[in-house]
C-alpha cells in the first residue's frame, strides 16, 4: 500500500513542470496575493466594513478607491467581496453589477449592461421610459422584496471611473449616487480610478450627492517586503501532487534569495517600479525559461529575464539591421545634431553617408543609390523614420521630408551592443561633425 502511495506522489518531471507552470501562470494572472495584505490593512478593514453596513443593514453607500496602476486596487476590492461572500447572510442576499469605462462608452450602453447583469431583461420586455432615471429606477424597483431593509442590495463596482464622468451630463453617475442618497433601493457606488483628481471631473450637482469617501492606496511596502512578496508568488503550495518536487523547488526558491546576483536585480526593480504587476511580469518570463532539462530557477535566468524587460524595442530593432541601414541611421544622427532637431531629406542622408565612405572606403562598400534607397525605405517601414506631415504629393521621394524618431541615446546603445559592428562605423557614430 506505502509503495503504490510513493508511486501516485512522485509524478514523472514533464508533468511537474506542466502543473508548476499551470498553479504559477494563474496566480501571476489573476494577481493573487495569497492572503497578505501588505500596508493596506486599514484600507482593507474599512471597505469591508462599508459593504457590510449595505449588505447586513440595507445602507446605502458611495466610495472612491484611488491610486496609481498596479498599486492593487481590484486585489483589494476583490478580497474585500470575498470575506464578503464568505458570510451566509449576504451571499444569499445581495447582487453585483460590474461596470468598466473602456467598454460602456456611454450611459445607454451601460443602462443595458445593468439590465443584463441584474437578469432583468424579460421584466423590461418592450416598456418605454421617458427618462435615463426612470428605467434605472424601475430596474431597482423590480428587485424590491417590499420595505426598505428587505430590499436586495445591489453593488455597483465602476472600474476607470475617471471615464464616467466625461459620459454626456453625467446622467449614470448622478443617477446612482441620487439613489445612493435616497432612501430607495440599498446600493452601494464603488469607483475605482487612477487620478487623484477625479473628483474634480465631477459636476456640481453629482459631487453634492457622493459621500466623499475615499480611500487611497499606495504602494508603501519596503525592500524586505518585496522579497516577501517575490518569494510567495514563486513557492509551490503544500497540495502540490508531487510532494518530493514541491520540496525542492521550494527549498530551491529559498536559496535562490540568498544569492547576491538575484537580490541586486530584486532592488533594481524595486528602485525601478515598486508595482507588482511589474515583478509579476519578470517572473512570467523567468517562468517561461522553466523546461524538463532546466526544471529549476537560478540566477541567470532573472538577469536574463530582467534584461528582457527593460530592453528598449526601438533598440532591440535597430540590432536587427544591415550595416549599410545603420550607417544611414548614424547619418541622420548628426544631421540631427548639426541642424538641431530640423527634418532631413533622403538627398542630405545620402550626401552624408558618401562624405564617410570616402574617408573610410577601405572599411564598407560603396553601394548604389537604389540599393541606399531601398535601405532608407525599409527604416521608414520599421517607424523609425516618418514623413512630415502636410507634405506635398507631388514631391519626389528623394526631397521629402522626414524625421527622426529615435535619440542619441537609442542609437548609442544599440551601436554598442550591435554585433560585429566595423570599428570605423561605431568611431562615425560617436564623433561630433558640428
Amino acid at each position: 500500500m506505502s509503495k503504490r502511495k510513493t508511486k501516485k506522489s512522485c509524478l514523472p518531471l514533464a508533468e511537474c513542470i506542466s502543473q508548476v507552470q499551470r498553479i504559477l501562470r494563474e496566480r501571476f494572472c489573476h494577481q493573487c496575493n495569497n492572503g497578505n495584505r501588505f500596508g493596506v490593512d486599514s484600507q482593507h478593514k474599512h471597505l469591508v466594513e462599508l459593504l457590510k453596513r449595505t449588505a447586513v443593514h440595507g445602507e446605502s453607500n458611495s466610495v472612491l478607491i484611488i491610486g496609481p496602476r498596479g498599486s492593487g486596487k481590484s486585489m483589494l476590492l476583490n478580497n474585500a467581496l470575498k470575506e464578503l461572500g464568505e458570510i451566509k447572510q449576504v451571499k444569499e442576499n445581495i447582487l453585483q453589477v460590474h461596470l468598466n469605462g473602456l467598454l460602456q462608452t456611454n450611459d445607454k450602453i451601460a443602462l443595458k449592461e445593468i439590465t443584463r447583469q441584474l437578469q432583468l431583461e424579460n421584466v423590461v420586455g418592450d416598456k418605454v421610459f421617458g427618462s435615463f432615471a426612470e428605467n434605472l429606477t424601475f430596474l431597482l424597483e423590480a428587485l424590491k422584496r417590499g420595505d426598505r431593509i428587505s430590499s436586495c442590495p445591489v453593488l455597483f463596482i465602476l472600474d476607470e471611473f475617471d471615464l464616467f464622468a466625461h459620459h454626456r451630463n453625467q446622467t449614470l453617475l448622478y443617477n446612482l449616487f441620487d439613489i445612493s442618497q435616497s432612501a430607495q433601493t440599498p446600493i452601494a457606488v464603488i469607483g475605482l480610478s487612477c487620478r487623484l483628481d477625479v473628483l474634480e471631473l465631477l459636476e456640481k450637482r453629482v459631487k453634492s450627492r457622493f459621500s466623499h469617501r475615499q480611500i487611497h492606496l499606495l504602494n508603501s511596502f519596503n525592500f524586505q517586503q518585496y522579497i516577501k512578496i517575490f518569494q510567495e508568488q514563486l513557492l509551490l503550495p503544500a497540495e502540490f501532487p508531487d510532494v518530493c518536487f514541491a520540496g525542492k523547488w521550494n527549498n530551491n526558491i529559498q536559496a535562490l534569495l540568498e544569492n547576491k546576483i538575484v537580490e541586486d536585480v530584486l532592488e533594481k526593480h524595486f528602485s525601478y517600479s515598486k508595482d507588482v504587476r511589474s515583478l509579476q511580469m519578470l517572473l512570467m518570463l523567468v517562468l517561461s525559461r522553466i523546461t524538463v532539462s532546466h526544471p529549476h530557477i537560478n540566477a541567470e535566468d532573472l538577469v536574463e529575464a530582467s534584461r528582457l524587460q527593460i530592453m528598449d524595442s526601438k533598440v532591440s530593432i535597430l540590432l536587427g539591421l544591415s550595416v549599410l541601414e545603420v550607417c544611414l541611421i548614424i547619418a541622420m544622427k548628426h544631421l540631427h545634431d548639426v541642424y538641431e532637431g530640423e527634418p532631413f531629406n533622403f538627398q542630405m542622408v545620402q550626401n552624408e553617408f558618401q562624405k564617410f565612405i570616402q574617408r573610410k572606403a577601405h572599411s564598407v562598400y560603396n553601394f548604389e543609390k537604389p540599393v541606399i534607397m531601398k535601405a532608407f525605405e525599409h527604416l521608414q517601414q520599421l517607424e523609425l523614420i516618418k514623413p512630415m506631415e502636410g507634405i506635398s504629393v507631388r514631391t519626389q521621394k528623394e526631397y521629402q521630408l522626414m524625421k527622426l524618431l529615435l535619440d542619441s541615446g537609442q542609437i548609442m546603445d544599440a551601436i554598442q551592443k550591435y554585433p560585429h559592428c566595423p570599428t570605423d562605423v561605431r568611431q562615425w557614430a560617436t564623433s561630433s561633425l558640428s
